[in-house]
């Protein structure tokens, strides 16, 4: 570890670098080397699902769209027509006990699959979390390093200014010494 790492992390977080949390020392670290921190963290998520875990999140994002809505109620509109007024002898008619073992067992595979597809979103947004804590910790950082360098400079230009004053001054009294000297010749 370098020294450039240690001084960084004791002068932006006042602390040692050894008692920064992982994500602290990694933002330092890329600091220290002028890296980019933010990354597309849905690249980086999507690379690790299985084939099941996509099917999931499609069969979740399906299940609670307007389109499955309006699919649904028209199989379920032609299903209480068909048992109800064309057919004459309807294999499902009322009340309709194969419609709610259907329906049950849809529910029963249906619920799981969008529970597992809101774990891992939960899992995908904890990630962006993290991302955007790192990000906004080095903006931060980064700022604060700036407001440094400006009052540095502000600093730098009180003391120039200062200076500048002094010698105005000087030549000045200069001046006034020489002035009643010049009307006497």
């Amino acid at each position: 570890m370098s020294n450039e790492i240690q001084t960084t992390a004791k002068r932006l977080l006042k602390t040692e670098y050894s008692k920064l949390t992982e994500r602290e020392q990694r933002v330092i670290r890329h600091i220290v080397a002028g890296l980019h921190i933010s990354r597309s963290t849905n690249q980086e998520y999507d690379r690790q699902l299985t084939f099941g875990q996509r099917l999931a999140d499609r069969v979740a994002a399906f299940g609670g769209s307007w389109t499955f809505i309006l699919i649904f109620g028209a199989v379920l509109f032609v299903w209480f027509g068909l048992n109800s007024v064309i057919l004459a002898k309807a294999f499902d008619p009322y009340p309709y006990i194969l419609l709610n073992l259907v329906l049950s067992m849809l529910a029963a595979i249906q619920a799981p699959i969008i529970m597992m597809s809101q774990n891992r979103q939960a899992a995908r947004d904890r990630l962006d979390a993290a991302q955007d804590y790192e990000t906004n910790l080095k903006a931060e950082l980064e700022i604060r390093t700036l407001h440094e360098k400006i009052d540095d400079l502000r600093q730098q230009q009180w003391l120039e200014l200062i200076a500048l004053q002094q010698e105005q001054i000087k030549l000045l009294t200069q001046l006034l010494g020489a002035g009643p000297q010049v009307e006497r010749e």
